[in-house]
């Protein structure tokens, strides 16, 4: 049976020895995020995630039910959700206006992945639920706010987002579904949204479903798409609980995995909505949840990531197979334990530097959403969007892709046992698979990143992207400690990364299939540079506080050590990325459809 272990000394160095967060009162609420709050918070969450969700986490994969309209969730989920409500983790960054405790973005996130990580298919139903929340929160009119976000803020209420239709899903200019206005100034919603994750559930009073629709007469294209709120249960004026509105669940996908989320083809026949935001700006409000939505699912792909490699790292240290090549490790027992075979290292190395360098970089994302949002300077409020919109699809692209590649990774550690249900593995496996798709795929990350983000405002995010590395190599030149096996090889991959952003400036207007030929290789040599960056950044810690004198030496050391291998086994696939990139369009596009 699999366990979960809460990384809290991790998370510990990452926010209060690398990224400093407690001495950055320039963004409203750090100063509160003392190492004795963060701890206490974590802490706690750790052990909900560890005690509380982790044991249903295979109990989910038995999968949901529909039942006479009604989808039956699995045993323990309720109750699960139940102490979450009760112990407030919904409503952590939520405003406090509406029942929210207000804390950054950065806490939550933390908080997150350690629940998510321990079970990903329950956690999807809050994760739906803050997106909706922040959509309305956003663009929803005062009553909307009024009405909706108080629940979604307790999590006593959740929330969905539905945008796919049978015949769209990446494409939404095609979009059918039909929003007809109503003399009382609602719309009457008509038409089917699929791969709804948690449309319906027993878990919660009420379910706030967002909707694309067009409303008649709308230009075509994704210029003429609406958003609008539709309860499942229409919401009396004193905030009770009305009719049932015309919208109901006709199916429960059958899926890959995360089969503890119920994933619904969700009929809308006439329901009763009402419009949020303007007409006819409906994606730009959905994307406020898109945009939250898509950092959220790279925090799952790193905790499935995590998860796995935790299992397997037990497994390495007690499965006995084999002798070391040096010399029996444990002459006293029949075989030696699987982690003295150098390759078996090499799995485990692989997923262990990946991991802890995604988390450093994803949190280093998450204050940039802090910035944006909290900083006391309007100027450094917009640098930080601009950066975070950046770095977005490499967050959710990255994160995602390597995440499910490491539980593959995680598996065949484990052999045999890797592919059989008890053991958990092959459960987290396919439960990692989805991150890759939803939200965007992750082909769509790369397009976004190359197609628009690139020259977004003149390239100004990119360059100050370089600028940011280039301050870090020239701020630490004289630290002789960091340079051969931290700095030197960020300068390289840098340097990798802007021949190939350059690349694209030359020869994309010329031949735009050499840019998105080599935008997925771009995507990921930018994620190499990212948490090669967020390496150097947390090696630095690690010598100062080695430097100063420390009880806890052998943690800073396997972590210099932890970085080295990443700087020196994985950041160099930057060179083999960027040859691919300049291969340029021809090798994709050469052979002709039919040859296929």
């Amino acid at each position: 049976m699999p366990a979960y272990t809460p990384p809290l000394r991790d998370f510990r160095f990452v926010l209060h020895e690398t990224l400093r967060i407690d001495q950055r009162a320039e963004i409203e609420g750090y100063a509160d995020l003392t190492p004795d709050f963060t701890g206490a918070v974590l802490e706690e969450a750790g052990k909900l995630a560890a005690d509380v969700l982790m044991p249903l986490n295979a109990v989910g994969d038995a999968g949901c039910v529909l039942e006479n309209g009604v989808v039956r969730t699995p045993p323990g989920f309720r109750e699960a959700l139940d102490a979450l409500r009760e112990g407030g983790w919904p409503s952590l960054e939520c405003d406090p206006e509406f029942g929210g405790q207000g804390l950054p973005n950065v806490i939550a996130l933390a908080v997150g992945e350690m629940q998510s990580a321990a079970n990903m298919a329950l956690m999807m139903y809050n994760g739906l639920t803050h997106g909706a929340y922040s959509a309305i929160h956003k663009h929803g009119a005062p009553e909307q706010k009024a009405t909706y976000l108080p629940k979604l803020t307790s999590g006593e209420w959740t929330g969905t987002m539905n945008l796919t239709e049978p015949h769209c899903g990446t494409d939404l200019g095609l979009l059918r579904t039909r929003a007809e206005p109503q003399e009382d100034g609602s719309y009457r919603l008509t038409g089917q949204k699929i791969f709804i994750s948690a449309g319906e559930h027993d878990c919660a009073e009420n379910i706030v479903h967002l909707v694309l629709a067009r409303i008649p007469g709308a230009p075509e294209g994704v210029k003429g798409i609406s958003l609008f709120v539709c309860p499942k249960f229409l919401v009396n004026p004193d905030g009770s609980l009305g009719a049932r509105n015309g919208v109901s669940c006709g199916k429960v996908e059958e899926k890959m995995g995360i089969h503890g989320n119920a994933t619904c083809v969700m009929n809308f026949d006439g329901a009763q909505g009402w419009l949020v935001g303007e007409a006819n700006k409906g994606l730009r409000a959905m994307f406020t949840m898109m945009n939250e939505a898509r950092i959220l699912v790279a925090m799952q792909g790193l905790g499935q990531a995590t998860i796995a490699y935790q299992n397997a790292t037990a497994y390495a240290k007690d499965r006995l197979q084999g002798r070391a090549v040096t010399g029996a490790a444990a002459p006293d027992k029949p075989a030696d334990p699987l982690i003295v075979h150098p390759d078996v290292r090499r799995l485990l190395l692989d997923q262990k530097a990946w991991i802890e360098g995604a988390r450093a970089f994803m949190l280093f994302g998450s204050t940039l959403i802090d910035a944006e949002h909290r900083h006391a300077d309007a100027a450094e409020r917009e640098k930080a969007a601009d950066m975070i919109a950046l770095l977005i699809p490499v967050l959710k692209g990255v994160l995602t892709d390597t995440g499910f590649d490491l539980t593959v990774k995680a598996q065949q550690v484990l052999g045999g046992h890797g592919y059989i249900a008890e053991w958990g593995m092959e459960q987290f496996v396919r439960d990692a698979r989805i991150a890759m798709i939803y939200e965007g795929a992750n082909g769509i990350q790369a397009l976004d990143l190359v197609g628009r983000k690139l020259a977004m405002k003149g390239g100004q995010p990119i360059m100050a992207y370089f600028g940011m590395i280039r301050a870090f190599l020239k701020e630490n030149e004289g630290h002789e400690a960091l340079k051969q096996d931290y700095l030197d090889p960020l300068k390289a991959a840098s340097k990798d990364l802007q021949a190939a952003a350059e690349y694209f400036m030359s020869e994309g207007m010329k031949n735009p299939d050499a840019a998105l030929a080599g935008s997925s290789d771009f995507m990921h040599l930018f994620g190499h540079v990212a948490i090669g960056h967020a390496w150097a950044m947390m090696a630095k810690a690690a010598h100062a506080a080695l430097d100063a004198g420390t009880d806890d030496a052998d943690f800073y050391a396997n972590k210099l050590r932890t970085g080295r291998y990443y700087m020196s086994r994985l950041l160099p696939e930057t060179a083999v990325r960027l040859a691919r990139i300049r291969s340029g369009a021809g090798p994709v596009m050469d052979l002709p459809a039919e040859a296929f």
